[in-house]
């Protein structure tokens, strides 16, 4: 039978802390070299601005594979739909048997949080104590939830441009029970001005943040930018001015507008030689050096990243009774030489 996980049976299911554990783990095993990415692929639709990006990628420690299909659909928000949706099928890397079905929007918060929480710890000073968050949606909060699990931080400073938007993002961080104070910025300025690791969060097409504005020490973590070579939020001269870090070189290579965009203004070199948080992750790339250098996280987001956290939902469906049973799984033949028609 194949599992089938649905945005309700997923919601709660999780702990932040395994679920940045299992993408520490991922991570590593990308440094090392013992796991499988599949190739970035971009497939754009000739109707509308609709763009949809499979991504694959195998472990044989888990015994799984997945395939995701993202969709980016900018024109679902006068639908009032969600312009991003995911669907995740994951496979035994043994049988064939496609083993579950997820829903994809709440496992890819969570491991897109999780990336920059592994990102943090790595990468951040140790003694960073402000939060900064360039954005104040679904994924802010989950930022809150994953980056406290590796840094100590005494107060939270985010924008947004909505009131309702921060509204919202305050009543959840205070189900969190975080006790951590939050101070409303008066602009992306701001924030950055305030903070030891900041979080870009915002679907941008143009920059949202200078890079004129870091300072010595800072980390950052650039999330929210749709993965398409035309958008981004932070400038060519922030990228530039950092120490680059990204989940994965080839997909930012191929997606992600940060980096393109910097390396048409002639910011970076056409080969600019991105390091990966897998290398850093394993021990093979020493990662911060400098107290006062500026790194960077540039998170496009990647299957492996899928992977780790859709194995860990499927082992806890399992034993708790979540999801719904289908029977999708091919029957066994009587004869073992016998070849489906």
């Amino acid at each position: 039978m194949t599992l089938f996980l649905s945005r309700e049976d997923l919601t709660g299911l999780l702990s932040t802390a395994e679920v940045v554990r299992a993408v520490e783990e991922i991570h590593l095993d990308l440094g090392l070299g013992t796991m499988t990415q599949g190739p970035p692929a971009l497939l754009a639709s000739g109707v509308g601005d609709a763009v949809l990006l499979p991504m694959a990628a195998l472990s044989d420690r888990l015994g799984l594979a997945v395939v995701k299909l993202m969709c980016d659909i900018p024109e679902n928000r006068e639908r009032g739909l969600p312009p991003q949706r995911s669907t995740l099928l994951v496979s035994s890397t043994v049988t064939g048997e496609c083993v579950a079905v997820l829903d994809g929007a709440v496992l890819t918060r969570q491991r897109t949080a999780a990336a920059s929480a592994v990102a943090t710890a790595h990468l951040a000073r140790a003694d960073s104590r402000t939060l900064g968050l360039v954005g104040a949606g679904a994924l802010a909060v989950e930022h809150v939830r994953a980056l406290t699990e590796v840094r100590a931080f005494e107060r939270v400073v985010v924008w947004t441009r909505s009131e309702q938007t921060l509204v919202d993002f305050a009543l959840a961080c205070d189900e969190l029970g975080l006790d951590l104070p939050l101070t409303r910025a008066t602009s992306a300025y701001d924030v950055v001005a305030q903070s030891d690791v900041v979080c870009t969060l915002t679907p941008s097409r143009t920059p949202v943040v200078e890079g004129r504005w870091f300072r010595a020490g800072q980390h950052i973590n650039a999330v929210g930018a749709p993965p398409r070579p035309t958008h981004r939020e932070i400038d060519a001269e922030g990228i530039a001015r950092s120490e680059l870090f990204v989940d994965s070189a080839s997909t930012s290579m191929a997606k992600s507008g940060e980096i393109l965009l910097a390396i048409a203004e002639g910011a970076l070199p056409p080969h600019p030689g991105l390091r990966e948080l897998g290398a850093v992750v394993a021990g093979r790339d020493p990662g911060r050096v400098d107290p006062d250098a500026i790194t960077l996280f540039n998170s496009v987001g990647i299957g492996a990243q899928d992977l780790a956290v859709a194995a860990l939902a499927i082992d806890r469906a399992r034993l708790t009774g979540v999801g719904t049973d289908l029977p999708m799984t091919a029957p066994q033949l009587q004869d073992a030489g016998q070849q489906p028609g």
